[in-house]
Formats: structure tokens, C-alpha cells, sequence
């Protein structure tokens, strides 16, 4: 496509040099002004890496890799060895790229996480450069529509706050025009079900209530809470476990799907771990994070498996306006999405400031793609420079 001729709203014209000249990871960190606590510690900052690809002729493209708490190895191997095999690549190939780096990445080594989450972020800007060149937003490149995607509050709020202050946070979201919110578990079982039951008493029966246990759980807990969350009609129970602790998922979804089905995907790396869990049969809900299951590309692999397989699919997200405006592009062109993950959270930088809108909800709680070219989100590169990675764990 670098030399070839593209069809633009009914008129040829030439396409420029579309050839990777420079890949480039900026690691970031944004402190939180106040501490969340989850299941999987106390968070007191926001790591992520933010990828540039910039092609010969001077256009560049904008994408998010996971920090996979190692955002510093991550950023690494965007700037060494994933830069050093790409280079001179034509950017609009995003499938031959993909294949690049699986027969020599991946190959080798496995689904390994550091490496695919490095390859999700300069894949997304490679299609971020794809509808910059050809003045096409994201979805349209996909094969979307501008068709409304509902949507969640999610992110890094409703903790392990105390059930008022949960309520009230809760209701905050509903008033914001959210139609779903999720709750924290893996507390324990007491404190889960008190905040359970308190949840769906503050935001009624109108409102959809989602779990995520953040792979704190154990069968047992599975067993206990199974009763608690059906009688408050909680929509689904995402990740009581790690994704490789088998015998465990067997377990629990035979214990829930009778009452509740089981959701996950955040933590699986490319189609090949998505076609291990929906072989596995345990898992009703696929929720691919396009920041490290492999970006947008192998995203709309993912949807395709679950879709054959009768699933749907939810996007994972909470720290770029990046991916979740990739997100949302992308539920609006397959053709089995439930819910865009939206940001609950009050205290965002890396979306409400690094980033231009990423997405708008509107009053009937849904999200719509943006209109702008490519990904259709601009980033404040000196804000990203100002904000260089700090050492040390964003969770204790």
C-alpha cells in the first residue's frame, strides 16, 4: 500500500509513504491522589506505556501497551527488539506485521505477556496511522457502523470502600447516565456480601450489577457468594481466578453457571489463550484487553472465536483515553459486544488529561465511536514526557 493507489470517497489519490521510520515507547506514571484498594492491593499511581509510530512521510500513529507491572521491560522491548523488526515494515500491513512477530517472537517464547502487551501498543497506532492515511475513523476500517455500545463504570473505583460510601459512589455513576456498575470482591466473603447487597439496594432494579473478584478467590469463596450474588441478580462473576488455575474454573462453573456465568479475558494474551478458554467451556463472557491481548488486530481475532463459539464480548480497560476510544471502535464493528469497560474514575490524568475526549456517554448509558481519523484521539506528548516512569510497584 506504500506506493499504491487508495480509494477515498469515491476519488483516487495517492497514498503516502506509509513505511515505519521510528517506533517509540514513552513509559509514563501519574500518582493518585488518593489510594484505591481492590483485590489486588492498594494502588497508589497509574503506570502505562505509550507507543508513536511514525511513518516515512512524517504521519504518526498513537497506541497503549499495558505496563504488565514491568512497564519499564515493556517500553524496553518496544524500543529495542520490536523496533529493530519492524522498521521499514509498511504500516498499513497490520496482518503482516502480526505475523512478523509471531514467527519471530512469539515462536520462540510463548504468548509470553511482556512481549504481546509491547506488540498491542504499536499495533494499535499502526491502525491509528492506517485511518490517519486514509482519513477513515477506526471502525469504519473494521467494518463498523456508528451503532451505540452500552456501557460500564469500571476502572479503578467502586473498592473497598465502606457500603455507604460504596452506594453513594454507585449512584454517582447513575447519575452520570451509566445503566451497569461493577463491584470489587475478593475482600471477603462477609464484606463481599455485605457491599453485594448494598450495591443493588442503592442503585435499584434498573440498574445491571457486575462482580469482579480480580482473581481473589478460591472455589470455596465461589460457593459461598454464588447464593449472594444471584439473589442480587449480579449480571456476572469476572475473574475469581487466574486464567491458568484449571481444576479451579472447572469447579466454579459448575458450582455457577446455573446461576451466574462466569466472565474473563483481561489477563489472556493473543487468540491462542481465548481459544484454550473457550475450549475449556468454563467462561460465558470474553473480555480481551486491546492494550495486551495483542492490539486491535488480534482483538478482532478474538471476537471472531467467541462469536463462533455463541460468546460475547466486553473490552478491558482503565488507563488511556487510547484504548478505551479503540475500545469502543472496535465493539462497534463485531458482531457479538455486551459492554464497553467506561472510566469510573474521578482521578484519570492519563485519560482526562494525556488524552483528548476518548469517549462521550450518553444519557441511555452507551458510548459511541469517535468521528475523527483513526483511533480519533490526540495525545499531549509533553504531558506523556513530563510524567517519565517512577520506580517501584503501582500496587502494595
Amino acid at each position: 500500500m506504500t506506493r499504491e493507489i487508495a480509494i477515498k470517497l469515491g476519488k483516487e489519490q495517492p497514498v503516502k509513504d506509509l513505511a515505519i521510520a521510528r517506533i517509540e515507547a514513552l513509559a509514563c506514571s501519574v500518582p493518585l491522589k488518593r489510594a484505591v484498594t481492590q483485590g489486588l492491593g492498594q494502588a497508589t499511581k497509574r503506570d502505562t506505556v505509550i507507543v508513536k509510530v511514525t511513518t516515512a512521510d512524517g504521519l504518526t500513529g498513537y497506541g497503549e501497551s499495558y505496563n504488565g507491572r514491568a512497564p519499564l521491560a515493556i517500553a524496553a522491548t518496544v524500543n529495542t527488539t520490536l523496533r529493530d523488526l519492524l522498521a521499514g515494515l509498511d504500516a498499513a500491513s497490520t496482518t503482516e506485521i502480526w505475523a512478523r512477530f509471531e514467527s519471530r517472537v512469539l515462536a520462540n517464547h510463548g504468548t509470553c505477556g511482556a512481549c504481546v502487551c509491547a506488540m498491542s501498543g504499536i499495533d494499535m497506532a499502526l491502525w491509528d496511522i492506517k485511518g490517519k492515511a486514509l482519513g477513515l475513523p477506526l471502525y469504519r476500517l473494521l467494518g463498523g457502523s456508528n451503532q451505540p455500545v452500552p456501557a460500564y463504570a469500571g476502572g479503578f473505583a467502586l473498592g473497598y470502600a465502606e457500603p455507604a460510601a460504596l452506594a453513594e459512589e454507585a449512584l454517582a455513576q447513575v447519575a452520570l447516565g451509566y445503566r451497569a456498575v461493577k463491584l470489587r470482591l475478593g475482600d471477603n466473603q462477609a464484606n463481599d456480601a455485605e457491599r453485594t447487597r448494598a450495591m443493588r439496594a442503592a442503585v435499584g432494579s434498573d440498574v445491571a450489577l457486575l462482580a469482579d473478584a480480580n482473581c481473589r478467590y478460591s472455589v470455596d469463596d465461589v460457593r459461598a457468594m454464588v447464593p449472594v450474588l444471584a439473589d442480587a441478580r449480579v449480571g456476572w462473576l469476572e475473574e475469581p481466578f487466574p486464567p491458568y488455575q484449571d481444576r479451579s474454573w472447572r469447579a466454579a462453573a459448575a458450582i455457577a453457571t446455573p446461576f451466574i456465568p462466569l466472565a474473563a479475558g483481561e489477563n489472556c494474551h493473543t487468540r491462542y489463550d481465548f481459544q484454550r478458554v473457550v475450549d475449556a467451556g468454563n467462561v460465558s463472557i470474553l473480555q480481551p484487553d486491546l492494550s495486551r491481548c495483542g492490539g486491535v488486530t488480534e482483538a478482532v481475532r478474538i471476537a471472531a472465536l467467541a462469536s463462533a463459539a455463541g460468546l460475547p464480548v466486553c473490552t478491558h480497560g482503565c488507563h488511556t483515553g487510547l484504548n478505551m476510544a479503540a475500545s469502543v471502535h472496535f465493539l462497534a464493528s463485531v458482531d457479538n459486544a455486551r459492554y464497553f469497560e467506561g472510566d469510573g474514575s474521578t482521578d484519570n490524568p492519563l485519560r482526562t488529561v494525556a488524552c483528548s475526549p476518548s469517549y462521550d456517554l450518553s444519557p441511555d448509558g452507551t458510548v459511541s465511536p469517535l468521528a475523527g481519523p483513526g483511533i480519533g484521539v490526540d495525545v499531549d506528548e509533553d504531558f506523556i514526557r513530563a510524567h517519565p516512569i517512577t520506580e517501584g510497584p503501582a500496587w502494595h
